[in-house]
């Protein structure tokens, strides 16, 4: 889903997105549609823009996911875990007793998308991340 900034509508400055590898129940990714590798190279009207955006997508992922909580990361640079060179944030719903140690989400996060822990099971089809995106893209009208 594409979101549009209300200020300026033919200015399309975000992208929200289903993660073809779902660190938890869901992982619903917020990227600025300008190519940038780190959060530092953001222009500060887009920080601002990402965290609303970020907001909106969080209410909407937390509400849709029956969650009662939610994790939202972005992991900034290789030793923070980030393996796709372009920002994002990470929303994530949570739900009691999803991990056996609530942080554990974190050590999910840092592996998700890592190639020595690709596992065909947890990898979601074209079709799987459609139908999820499908269902959001209807709740945030």
């Amino acid at each position: 889903k594409i979101i549009k900034d209300n200020n300026h509508p033919n200015h399309c400055l975000f992208i929200a997105l289903s993660s073809r590898r779902r660190a938890c129940l869901s992982d619903v990714l917020v990227c600025p549609l300008r190519p940038v590798e780190r959060f530092r190279d953001l222009h500060p009207d887009e920080v601002a823009d990402l965290f609303t955006t970020t907001q909106r997508v969080a209410g909407l992922v937390e509400k849709h996911f029956h969650a009662s909580s939610l994790t939202i990361a972005i992991q900034d640079g290789p030793e923070a875990g980030q393996t796709v060179k372009h920002v994002h944030v990470h929303v994530l719903p949570r739900k009691a007793g999803d991990f056996e140690r609530n942080d554990n989400v974190y050590d999910e996060l840092q592996k998700h998308d890592r190639e020595s822990e690709d596992v065909p099971s947890r990898w979601r089809t074209e079709e799987e991340m459609a139908a999820e995106a499908s269902d959001l893209r209807k709740q945030f009208s």
